[in-house]
């Protein structure tokens, strides 16, 4: 098992031909996978990319992956604009709603001291900062929706709320995939809150605001202008919770660092994303991308009614074939091309019960070929729910079987 997982963590070439990718989906690919190094990517300049998120798709809200107890947070119908309130006046208002993150880490270094052994020295410092919008006000306490990079690592969650008033957050939870955070802040920083809008219902053309923090907080409640340029865009990432196609809306209005977790709204006034990437490669322009609404607020309601995100989960690690050597896929037959290898199995599971080994690699889940493990990912997120029965097709070694299993839930990251 150490073996394979070390051919796994430095992949050896093998020979099976890959589809060509886009320059600029290796950029996404690559500076993603930096977790907590995207969050201090939101104030720098980077040469290629800004920042990109792991995004639930839209099925997951159909599907009934999020809260519907009391209180739930719900997407209003779409308002229109009124001829009497101008742009600048609905921003004055939403600006009060928008608030500056800033993700505070444990430094950590040995000094040498005088007549004394060296010494480890802890301290707090600013690892990065972002943007975030109150979304609810409830009694004492208002709570704020962000990206999950913005706060990713942090030891503490200061928030700086409109009129430059600084306070402390508490983390309700978060989910690395959809890159999605709830905090909560005393309602006495609360100035207001802002209603979410009904993104199904954006249009290519339709002029769109991002209000954020640019490059830090000095540069506060930033209102950037554009037009929806595009929606329903799918943009393959890789997250600190794994690969993910996101689901994203795509504007030309202005996302710099440091717009992470702030608002894409409509001149209404109305929360239709939260800005979470764009693309900066060499002569690429106005190319920005937000989580759309309905996704967004079916996530933050099952955090804040459970405090994670429950996802179906087969108790596995598993790597794409191309990633790890060839000896391990000497018997596989010919003309299977694709699929997903198990490198660990968690001794809990109900991979462990169904007998499901380390090397199993897996083609197909009830039926539905499967060419990678984001195949495998996506389908098992947007399509099955924890109690489901499925069957997986697997090879072990140049043998074919059928495993059966039930799935059951954790707010785990591995499948």
């Amino acid at each position: 098992m150490s073996d394979l997982n070390e051919q796994i963590i430095t992949p050896e070439e093998v020979k099976r031909p890959r589809r060509p990718k886009p320059p600029w989906v290796n950029s996404l690919m690559t500076a993603v996978a930096g977790g907590l190094v995207g969050s201090m990517l939101t104030i720098t300049v980077l040469p290629h990319v800004d920042y990109f998120t792991g995004q639930v798709t839209s099925q997951i809200t159909e599907s009934g992956h999020h809260g519907n107890g009391p209180g739930a947070v719900t997407v209003q119908k779409t308002a229109a604009s009124s001829d009497s309130d101008s742009v600048a006046d609905m921003v004055e208002k939403a600006s009060k709603a928008i608030v500056g993150i800033v993700n505070m880490q444990t430094q950590t270094q040995w000094r040498n001291f005088p007549d004394s052994a060296a010494k480890r020295d802890s301290e707090t410092v600013e690892s990065g900062s972002g943007t975030g919008v109150i979304f609810k006000i409830d009694g004492s306490n208002a709570f704020i929706v962000t990206n999950n990079h913005v706060i990713e690592g942090a030891k503490e969650l200061e928030i700086t709320v409109a009129g430059g008033e600084k306070t402390k957050a508490e983390l309700i939870g978060a989910d690395p995939l959809s890159d999605l955070a709830v905090l909560k802040i005393d309602a006495k920083y609360a100035a207001s809150a802002l209603d979410f809008g009904d993104s199904r219902s954006l249009r290519a053309g339709d002029p769109v605001l991002a209000i954020g923090n640019p490059l830090g907080l000095d540069l506060s409640n930033t209102v950037t202008r554009g037009i929806v340029s595009a929606v329903d865009r799918t943009v393959p990432v890789s997250t600190s919770a794994g690969k993910w196609d996101l689901n994203v809306i795509q504007t030309d209005a202005a996302i710099n660092p440091g717009n992470s977790g702030g608002a894409l709204m409509n001149t209404s006034g109305q929360v239709m994303g939260i800005n979470s990437l764009k693309i900066a490669e060499d002569n690429v322009e106005g190319l920005g991308f937000a989580i759309p609404s309905n996704d967004v607020v079916a996530i933050i309601n099952e955090i804040m009614e459970k405090g994670h995100v429950e996802r179906p989960y087969i108790g596995v690690g598993l790597a794409n074939l191309e990633e790890v050597s060839q000896r391990y896929l000497q018997d596989l037959p010919l003309n299977v091309e694709g699929g997903a290898i198990v490198t660990s199995v968690d001794p809990t599971s109900a991979a462990v019960k169904a007998g499901l080994e380390v090397q199993d690699i897996i083609t197909a889940i009830n039926g539905q070929k499967i060419n990678s493990s984001d195949d495998l990912r996506k389908y098992l997120y947007t399509e099955l729910k924890a109690g489901d029965k499925v069957t997986l097709d697997i090879y072990r070694g140049s043998k074919q079987m059928k495993v059966e299993l039930t799935l059951t839930s954790t707010g785990n990251t591995i499948e």
